[in-house]
């Protein structure tokens, strides 16, 4: 029998070639490979012109359109957005003629919103100013569904409405004080304005459009 060939053992010098090339093999693949492919990282443009940085894509996480709550996070409206600032003067609380309280209401469709911002100034005391906000609708012959949004003393407010149904929806402005005032209201939104003398507008009071 012949006798078996016994493998010449690498040098040192060979083993550390071929460690290298092994590495260098190994750092090529991970900076023009994985890095575009997993992290979207090129750092030697490799993954560019092979088309591998094409293979990259964040963790996605899909969520509901409407998140938590019930309506849409998206929503068309059938009226045009809009902004309006409404100067409201109201007389003394201790005026005898009256004029202290005037409400104040723009129609706005079910699911329509409006953000708003009121303030009135010349009052020591905020607890000497009340103010109901809240929306009613206007449908002749049908009972009147009501509904408050908040009731509070105070001198100014800001916030968002979205309309549980149609009708008209604003402010009673009350002043208590000794002191003549004017409240200043500012609204943007999906709202229509309600015309002099009617529901929600009574005192007849006019809007300044902003464009």
């Amino acid at each position: 029998m012949a006798e078996a060939e016994i493998a010449t053992p690498l040098s040192p010098r060979r083993i550390v070639l071929l460690t290298a090339s092994a590495a260098a093999v190994a750092a090529l693949i991970f900076t023009g490979g994985v890095l575009p492919a997993e992290y979207h990282r090129d750092p030697i443009g490799l993954g560019r012109l092979t088309g591998i940085d094409r293979l990259w894509a964040p963790e996605e996480k899909v969520v509901s359109a409407t998140g938590d709550a019930a309506a849409p996070a998206s929503r068309s409206y059938p009226v045009a957005f809009r902004t309006d600032v409404i100067d409201i003067p109201l007389h003394s609380g201790e005026d005898p003629a009256g004029g202290a309280d005037v409400e104040y209401k723009v129609h706005l469709k079910k699911g329509s919103s409006y953000i708003y911002s009121w303030s009135v100034g010349g009052i020591d005391n905020p607890e000497e100013f009340y103010t109901e906000f809240h929306g009613h609708t206007v449908e002749a012959g049908k009972a009147m569904t009501v509904a408050f949004y908040r009731k509070a003393t105070g001198t100014s407010d800001n916030g968002v409405l979205t309309a549980p149904f149609d009708g008209v929806h604003g402010w009673l402005f009350q002043n208590q004080s000794i002191k003549p005032v004017t409240v200043h209201l500012r609204l943007a939104g999906f709202y229509e304005l309600v015309p002099d003398g009617q529901p929600g507008n009574e005192a007849g009071l006019h809007a300044r459009r902003i464009d």
